[in-house]
């Protein structure tokens, strides 16, 4: 029997394409069922000085793979002479989850990434879904248990042309939804900005949801 303990899900993550960048939020609690086994758990992952990614499912699964395309990239950079583009290091880390999910275990290795980045043709947003499918996104996209309170928010408040700063305010918003109904999201909310200064932490507050007296 597979221990539930091992299987740390249950998460929101947010991903936004703004006129100036890209915008990529998560919460900072980890889950075994009904019990919070971290509540400052990093969800939000710099894989090279252009792309980062959002990570949602099995943990173990989830960091393994994050060290994965770290490498795999700088491998690339190595050989190439040039970075790697935001297409080729989401085409890359899509072989991996498909090959990954299909392999056969006791824990289930589900992983689900939200990839950001910048190269020297624009800005870009890709969903690499748990079946290794890969979507790139116009305008916004969630993974994780709390998506469809966060959704609902976006599907209201997102606009096209939204700033940096307006996609900051609309990650918040849309996060604190999932936040407020979903038992597997809390604890804190990071957020960073992929701009053509480079990606910024700029958002990173815990939350405390015990009693004060």
């Amino acid at each position: 029997m597979v221990d539930e303990k091992n299987i740390l899900k249950g998460t929101t993550t947010v991903g936004l394409v703004c006129k100036d960048g890209i915008i990529l939020a998560a919460d900072k609690r980890a889950t075994a069922g009904y019990l919070v086994v971290n509540k400052k758990t990093n969800k939000i992952f710099e894989i090279n000085k252009n792309m980062a990614l959002t990570m949602a499912g099995t943990v173990s699964d989830a960091q393994l793979l994050c060290k994965l395309i770290q490498a795999e990239l700088n491998l690339k950079e190595l050989r190439t002479g040039r970075d790697a583009t935001v297409k080729e290091g989401a085409n890359l880390l899509a072989g991996m989850v498909y090959n990954n999910i299909r392999r056969m275990s006791m824990i289930p290795g589900v992983s689900h990434f939200l990839m950001g980045g910048k190269d020297n043709t624009g800005f870009y947003l890709f969903d690499v879904f748990a079946d290794g499918s890969l979507t790139e996104e116009e305008t916004f996209v969630c993974s994780g248990s709390g998506s469809v309170m966060a959704l609902g928010v976006l599907e209201t408040l997102y606009k096209p042309d939204m700033s940096i700063e307006e996609g900051k305010s609309l990650a918040i918003k849309s996060i604190n939804a999932a936040l407020q109904r979903d038992i597997a999201t809390g604890n804190g909310l990071a957020i960073i900005s992929i701009t053509k200064k480079g990606i910024e932490r700029i958002f990173d507050k815990a939350i405390n949801t015990g009693i004060q007296e």
